[in-house]
Order: structure tokens, then C-alpha cells, then sequence
């Protein structure tokens, strides 16, 4: 069968890189889907819901064997000489998302991981569009507002995810000059806002596990603050995002932030949460010093089940301007839902699967 167009994805099977596959779904379109070896089985399951999902023939996708930490990505010279010839577009979602993710596995992962695919973009003969999933907080510890083209700073970084996704955004960004490259900067990504599906619970979900716990009790004290504002985008959100902008080529050469353009302060996500679980919104607010001071104590991840690793997205204050990613989206009808409309859908998933 000839191919119109041969996607190469990283980051498969991932929460996002399978919706993104399913999304990216057109006649003479062919995947070649970066899978580690132990994921293999996973990745057949994946591609066989895909394929039944939207009528795509299973020989449309080719499972590669490699890993994105290895030269040539590990992908054998057969293979590799074959997919840099025949690959016209590359999204590159591999990474090691753990805010608390070592050192060595986070440089090895994130930034070696992402200049290996840096090589392999360049080593491909017909490239139409290099696709990059970074996210919004390589920020790292600046405060105010973060321009779109923003991106070097001395401000610091909360952990090592942050540091080498930042690093490794900066060796993309080289290529932008020779090559067709756009970057994505998703906030805190939660679960879908039509079914509340989700494949991790972290971020927002720590307000929503903790209420769980006593909600008309422990929804008396709000735990946020009316400072700081938590950004979140849900999963269908980016997923269509990126599906768009990759075939636009308004979206050649730019970084765009994937967030929500008017998020909620973490005061107002608690009550948010607290309403739709008991009808009421909370009573009082400790004084935000006494609750990050509370939050870092040792009792505290037993109580809350918010870990400290999570506490800095708390308090620091960080407003993403979404300026150019609203102008290139009006055009496709894809805008980020606001968090109160889908909130209901997020605990109903809660309420089903209590555990992932």
C-alpha cells in the first residue's frame, strides 16, 4: 500500500501518545510507533483498540523495537535506514514524566533521550513537521507571567523532571532555524473532561483523593490559597490541540502553550472539588504560610496524600500566556474547557476506579 504521510511516534504506548495516534487516523497514513521491549505486548493491545476504534488497517502500524535513551534510538540498521527514509512527520512524547524522578534517569531519559531524537529528525530524508511535547514548567521557578517565547532563565528549577525537560527544550529549540519544528507546552495534564479517564492520579487529583477521604468534614478548611494558580488541561484538550496544529503550518517554527487561559486559583479548585461532593463550598482558610508549612511536615503526606515533591505547585505563582496557542486554535474549534464544567466527569472516574 502507498503511504500519503508515515508518522513516527515516541512515548508509545503512553496515555497521550495512544489518543494522539487514534486521533491522527487517515487513509494512507502509516505509524511507526517507538515501543520498548517490555511494552511490546501492551503496544499490540493498544493498536489493535486504535485500529477497531477507527476502521485503520492493522498493517498501517508498525511496532519498532528501541528506546530513546540508546544511539540510533536502539532501533536496529535495517529498520532505521527504512524509517528515516519513508517518515515524514515525527512526534516525539517519550519521556520520564515523576516529578520526583532521579537524577540520572531524568538526563538520560529527558535530555540524552531527546537529543537522540534530535539525530534521528535530522537523519530523516522528507521531514514535513518535527513534534515536540514539552510542558509549560521549564518555567521552573520563575513567577508572573511566562511568555509562549519564553524559555532561558537562571530562576531555578522545583526538581529534576523540570531541569532536563527544560534542557532538553533548548536543544529543540536549535533546530528551529533549519528545520520544521513546533513545540508544545501542556500544563498539568488530567484526565479526559467527556469521560474523567485518566492513567495517573497526581496534581489536582491529591485535592480530590484527600476530600474523598471525609468530604463534608475536611471540606470545611480550604487547603489553597486565592495566590497561586494550578493550570490544568485535560487530556482530549491537548490531544486534539496538537492533532491540529501539526497539520497547520501557521504552527511551523512556533512553541505553544497548551494550557488553560483562565485556571483557577488552588483556593478556588478546593471549593470547586468541595461543592460538586457536597453541595458546599468550604468555611475558612488557614493563612497560606501555616498551610505550606503544614504541607512540608512529615505527617502531612499521611494525612493529605499530597507528597512533598508536590507542595511547590502550591505555591508558586505562574500565569501561562496562551495568546498565540487561542489564536491558532480558533480556526479548528479547539479551546480548553473550563474546570468547573468537567469536574463532575473527573470524579465519576474517581468514584469507579479509586486506584490505578
Amino acid at each position: 500500500m502507498l503511504y500519503r504521510e508515515s508518522i513516527f511516534v515516541t512515548g508509545f504506548p503512553g496515555f497521550i501518545a495512544e489518543r494522539l495516534v487514534e486521533k491522527l487516523v487517515q487513509s494512507e497514513t502509516q505509524f511507526f510507533l517507538l515501543v520498548q521491549p517490555q511494552f511490546v505486548d501492551k503496544a499490540i493491545a493498544a493498536i489493535e483498540d486504535i485500529a477497531e476504534a477507527t476502521g485503520a488497517p492493522l498493517e498501517s502500524f508498525s511496532i519498532v523495537e528501541g528506546d530513546i535513551s540508546q544511539p540510533g534510538l536502539g532501533i536496529t540498521d535495517v529498520d532505521l535506514e527504512t524509517i528515516q527514509f519513508e517518515t515524514t512527520d515525527v512526534f516525539h512524547l517519550a519521556a520520564a514524566y515523576d516529578l520526583a524522578v532521579p537524577k540520572d534517569t531524568a538526563f538520560k531519559v529527558n535530555l540524552d533521550g531527546t537529543k537522540n531524537v534530535n539525530d534521528f529528525v535530522c537523519s530523516v530524508k522528507t521531514l514535513r513537521r518535527y513534534n515536540y511535547i514539552s510542558t509549560c514548567y521549564v518555567a521552573g521557578k520563575r513567577e508572573g507571567v511566562i511568555l509562549e517565547n519564553d524559555l532561558e532563565h537562571n530562576s531555578g528549577f522545583r526538581n529534576n523532571y523540570e531541569e532536563t525537560k527544560y534542557l532538553a527544550e533548548i536543544e529543540v529549540e536549535k533546530l528551529k532555524p533549519t528545520l520544521p519544528v513546533t513545540i508544545y507546552r501542556p500544563s498539568v495534564v488530567v484526565g479526559d473532561s467527556q469521560t474523567g479517564e485518566t492513567t495517573k492520579y497526581d496534581g489536582v487529583y491529591y485535592l480530590i483523593q484527600y476530600l474523598r477521604k471525609a468530604p463534608f468534614l475536611l471540606r470545611l478548611m480550604n487547603v489553597g490559597n486565592d495566590v497561586v494558580r494550578l493550570n490544568l488541561a485535560p487530556v482530549d484538550f491537548v490531544v486534539n490541540a496538537v492533532a491540529a496544529l501539526a497539520r497547520d503550518p501557521e504552527a511551523t517554527g512556533k512553541t505553544i502553550a497548551l494550557a488553560d487561559p483562565q485556571p483557577l486559583t488552588t483556593g478556588e479548585l478546593f471549593d470547586t472539588i468541595a461543592k460538586e461532593m457536597t453541595g458546599r463550598k468550604s468555611e475558612f482558610a488557614p493563612p497560606t504560610r501555616v498551610a505550606e508549612w503544614f504541607l512540608n511536615t512529615r505527617i502531612s503526606p499521611v494525612i493529605t496524600g499530597l507528597p512533598h515533591h508536590g507542595v511547590p505547585y502550591f505555591f508558586i505563582s505562574q500565569k501561562y500566556d496562551t495568546s498565540l496557542a487561542e489564536s491558532l486554535l480558533a480556526k479548528h474549534g479547539v479551546t480548553c474547557p473550563r474546570f468547573g464544567d468537567y469536574i463532575s466527569n473527573l470524579l465519576d472516574f474517581v468514584d469507579e476506579f479509586p486506584k490505578l
